[in-house]
């Protein structure tokens, strides 16, 4: 019960990050597609990435079942996701140095009181949008990382504890069956004994 906790939480925190991070790389891919120009790797390989976890998160949210075969299969697939956002961040890591706030002189404010006039410098702080979104996008991607992993571990440990239940459970109801067994041919032979054995008669003149 603690490990399927464990996988729905993450895999709800999946979905949350994801959706943002999809939702601001399909409008650079849009812009792109617009402007009849190549999308840059760097972008296309997290978007696709992104698109694809998404889906199975959502997949794997609603149709996880309690089997060891399924919990290891997932965790298999969860750690291709884990690889490919590894991929995917380092194609985008030039935006970590990108500075996306800056500050810009505007025009100076003019303040008069009178027979006082003062004057003196404005600045305005100008945020880049793309280099924000591209930098957020990069963020998601790297917790991403850690919740596939996290993920991972979780679906392959249940697995685990799952295929040790079963284990243990069909032993215990073999046992039993073989008991059963045992007892109903001792019970049946007896009887066939019972009822197999001559019965003598004396016969006095």
């Amino acid at each position: 019960m603690f490990f399927a906790l464990l996988f729905v939480f993450f895999r709800v925190l999946q979905i949350v990050t994801l959706i943002p991070c999809m939702g601001m790389l399909a409008w650079f891919v849009d812009g792109f597609v617009k402007q009849n120009a190549l999308t840059p790797d760097s972008i296309l390989i997290l978007f696709i990435v992104s698109v694809l976890a998404l889906a199975w998160a959502l997949f794997t949210l609603f149709s996880y079942h309690r089997s060891s075969t399924n919990a290891h299969f997932v965790a298999f697939v969860d750690i291709l996701f884990f690889g490919a956002f590894i991929a995917a961040v380092y194609y985008l890591r030039y935006v970590r140095y990108t500075d996306c706030v800056s500050i810009r002189r505007a025009e100076d404010w003019d303040v008069t009181l009178g027979d006082v006039r003062v004057i003196g410098p404005n600045y305005n702080l100008v945020n880049d949008k793309p280099c924000s979104m591209l930098k957020a996008c990069w963020a998601f991607g790297i917790m991403n990382i850690i919740f596939f992993f996290t993920t991972a571990v979780v679906a392959f440990m249940h697995g685990g504890h799952m295929s040790a239940y079963d284990r243990s459970h069909s032993s215990r109801r073999s046992y039993h069956s073989s008991r059963h067994s045992h007892r109903s041919r001792s019970h049946s032979g007896s009887r066939y004994s019972g009822s197999g054995r001559p019965h003598s008669r004396r016969v006095y003149v």
